[in-house]
């Protein structure tokens, strides 16, 4: 009998050491180190090459895959990320800064710096994100002939992101971008750049569905979150917001034929100095778009210029649109609880379109006050209501 179960050992031993051999290595991550491809930390060798052959490893591994990114400055030029990969998981882990080149005009026509497109379940934990933006800055301000600039990470066409506490400074245009994106998830971001840098919103979202952004601080030149035609389903809490231009829902309406924005909750927010607090915006001149079902909850404004505004006659430079009226139809937008301080008399302010007047517009508890006194409030062509306390001058 001992015979016969040492015998059984001798066959059933080798098939337990694959059995688990092989389990084991499906459930552990293949692991790619950037430096291990060439990248240097020193923030002065080009290691662009160094990361695209990281990913190519990562993105062609059938199992999940980690790309490490140690501490130190690696130097990027514009790089694309493309899927789709051979694994649904790809998790990236920064513990340095990613440099753009100093250079502006290097990456300035190239649209994005950092790109990924049609992947899938990737994440981007920790790290510094230096697009070195204030040589264009200083370009575009000066009302030279400048490169639009590139932004500085961008998904498009791309399903299950999460970026997780990774730092975004300077970027020469838009911080962050979604565009043809479903089921993203944004925490724990900061986005930093100069009060006067053009064209630097801090994350911008378009043509996307199921976006989150948790616990994340903008301070930037322009819009800290951008909302563009076709998005929706998208959740904002606790932002901090300034300087910057707000949170806005648009610029809609560009164009005459337009998907709408729907399904939008901003809960939670700060403004400090900025521009604008919860903004919509569209231009003045005929579109099929809309935006609906949208809820600001708990805000507070601190000296912000127009904390509450509906605008539907943007028209910048006045070229494209004078003496046209919006299309774009705004509907059920309801403001809750939102306190704080104007920074001028008008804090509340619907400017609807003519033709189709915002309707179902809803103010429950705002109190906003004007050195120390209810700021007022301008309606045009707006079905406005108010509930609770609503401490504005009345045109509702």
């Amino acid at each position: 009998m001992a015979t016969q179960m040492s015998y059984l050992l001798v066959l059933l031993l080798p098939l337990l050491f694959l059995f688990f051999s092989t389990s084991f290595s499906s459930a552990t991550p293949a692991g790619y180190n950037v430096v291990s491809f060439g990248a240097k930390p020193d923030g002065k060798t080009d290691s662009t090459e160094a990361f695209l052959a990281a990913w190519a490893g990562a993105c062609g591994s059938v199992t999940s895959a980690t790309i490490y990114v140690p501490p130190g400055s690696f130097l990027l030029k514009n790089a694309a990320f493309q899927g789709p990969c051979k694994n649904s998981r790809v998790s990236i882990l920064i513990d340095g800064t990613l440099v753009a080149p100093a250079d502006y005009r290097v990456i300035g026509d190239a649209g994005n710096w950092l790109f990924f497109q049609h992947v899938n379940g990737v994440s981007i934990s920790g790290g510094v994100l230096d697009g070195q933006g204030t040589g264009l800055w200083a370009c575009k301000n000066s009302g030279n002939n400048c490169p639009s600039g590139a932004t500085s990470l961008g998904f498009s066409d791309s399903n299950n992101i999460v970026i997780n506490g990774l730092t975004s400074l300077n970027s020469q245009m838009y911080h962050i971008v979604f565009n043809g994106c479903n089921n993203v998830k944004v925490q724990g971001v900061k986005v930093s750049a100069s009060g006067n840098s053009p064209n630097t919103d801090g994350i911008h979202v378009q043509l996307s569905s199921s976006v989150t952004i948790l616990n994340t601080k903008i301070a930037t030149g322009d819009d800290c979150v951008s909302v563009g035609p076709g998005t929706n389903g998208l959740w904002i809490e606790n932002v901090a917001c300034g300087p910057g231009h707000g949170i806005s829902i648009g610029s809609l309406g560009k164009n005459s034929e337009e998907p709408g924005v729907q399904n939008v909750t901003v809960k939670t927010a700060t403004f400090t100095g900025t521009q604008n607090g919860l903004r919509i915006k569209s231009w003045g001149r005929p579109s099929n778009g809309f935006a609906r079902n949208i809820l600001f909850q708990d805000a507070v404004m601190q000296n912000v210029q127009n904390p509450i505004i509906i605008d539907q006659n943007y028209c910048p430079d006045n070229k494209g649109c004078p003496g046209q009226v919006s299309g774009v139809k705004i509907s059920d937008v309801t403001y809750q609880d939102i306190h704080g301080t104007s920074a001028t008399e008008v804090a509340v302010n619907f400017d609807c379109s003519s033709k189709n007047p915002c309707s179902r517009i809803k103010l429950q508890d705002v109190k906003l006050t004007y050195n120390n006194q209810p700021a007022s409030a301008s309606c045009s062509h707006a079905d406005a209501s108010a509930n609770g306390v609503v401490q504005t001058g009345s045109c509702l």
